[in-house]
């Protein structure tokens, strides 16, 4: 079996465009966006704040999900969701590197 594409990008590389991808999508972003403005687990609301199909945010729940940027717990009949710190917290990391490095370059470049 041939080598994957993704092998010959270090982990953190892979871990960054994994992230990146998950909120690539504007539904994910509102989610993200909710998650962060109710402050708590949500179970069934999410539907509610989207134009979207309950099937549809599913999908863009399973894929953040997958993506490590949400959590989500089983009560009951329902999954509860949260934001996960640690995720956002490797974005954040990658972000203000990326920030730092533009604020002390000397060069101007394009």
């Amino acid at each position: 079996m041939g080598i994957t594409k993704t092998d010959h990008f270090t982990n953190k590389q892979n871990q960054i465009a994994t992230l990146a991808k998950a909120i690539g999508h504007p539904a994910r972003v509102a989610i993200i966006d909710y998650l962060l403005k109710v402050d708590s687990c949500i179970c069934g609301d999410i539907v509610n704040e989207l134009p979207l199909a309950q099937a549809t945010v599913s999908q863009h729940l399973k894929e953040l999900k997958n993506a490590g940027l949400i959590k989500g717990n089983i009560e009951g009949n329902a999954i509860c969701y949260c934001i996960d710190e640690k995720a956002l917290s490797k974005l954040q990391s990658y972000f203000e590197h990326i920030s730092k490095h533009l604020i002390n370059k000397k060069s101007k470049c394009c």
